[in-house]
């Protein structure tokens, strides 16, 4: 190692007025008020949900309008009123949280192979990605723009085909992602 090489740093020296932290006690106080100022005659402000709701805010998004949120999953209905899902498991191969459990049987119809007999979404593990939803081949799986999901324990949030569906049926008539 060459002796140019070395460089030598010194500690900045403080002034006895910034010693005592003044500076960045009053920087804060000014962000405080700052942020003070705004939530109360500026553009911020507190939400009181459920009576005040969040505007569902649109992006413009590659020739499509499309929502920026992500919410609870919903299992399509095909024409007939079954299930859309025809148990290929590329929805649960694509999941990086390995949220989604599926079983599959031999379909009772003529039009498709398997269908699922079980299939569970584990909406705590659930990082919301869409990953699920772009690896589905038949569109049976989606996520909808709902986000007030409640559950006062964890296996009331492991969303199961009926729960799936129930949420297909209430949001049927709302545009999907």
């Amino acid at each position: 190692m060459k002796i140019e090489d070395v460089i030598e740093l010194s500690e900045p020296k403080l002034t006895s007025f910034e010693n005592m932290f003044i500076p960045a006690v009053l920087a804060g106080l000014g962000t405080t008020i700052r942020h003070l100022r705004l939530s109360m005659f500026g553009t911020h402000r507190t939400m009181q949900y459920p009576e005040e709701r969040r505007e569902q805010k649109s992006v413009f998004n590659g020739g499509m309008d499309t929502q920026r949120y992500r919410g609870v999953h919903r299992l399509n209905r095909d024409e007939q009123g079954r299930v859309k899902c025809v148990a290929c498991f590329m929805c649960a191969t694509a999941c990086p949280a390995h949220c989604i459990h599926i079983v599959g049987e031999q379909a009772p119809w003529s039009d498709r192979e398997k269908y699922p007999v079980k299939f569970d979404i584990d909406e705590l593990r659930c990082i919301y990605c869409g990953m699920c939803e772009e690896a589905c081949p038949v569109d049976a799986i989606e996520l909808t723009y709902e986000y007030d999901m409640v559950g006062l324990t964890r296996s009331e949030m492991i969303f199961d085909k009926e729960k799936l569906l129930g949420v297909y049926d209430r949001t049927v008539e709302k545009k999907p992602m």
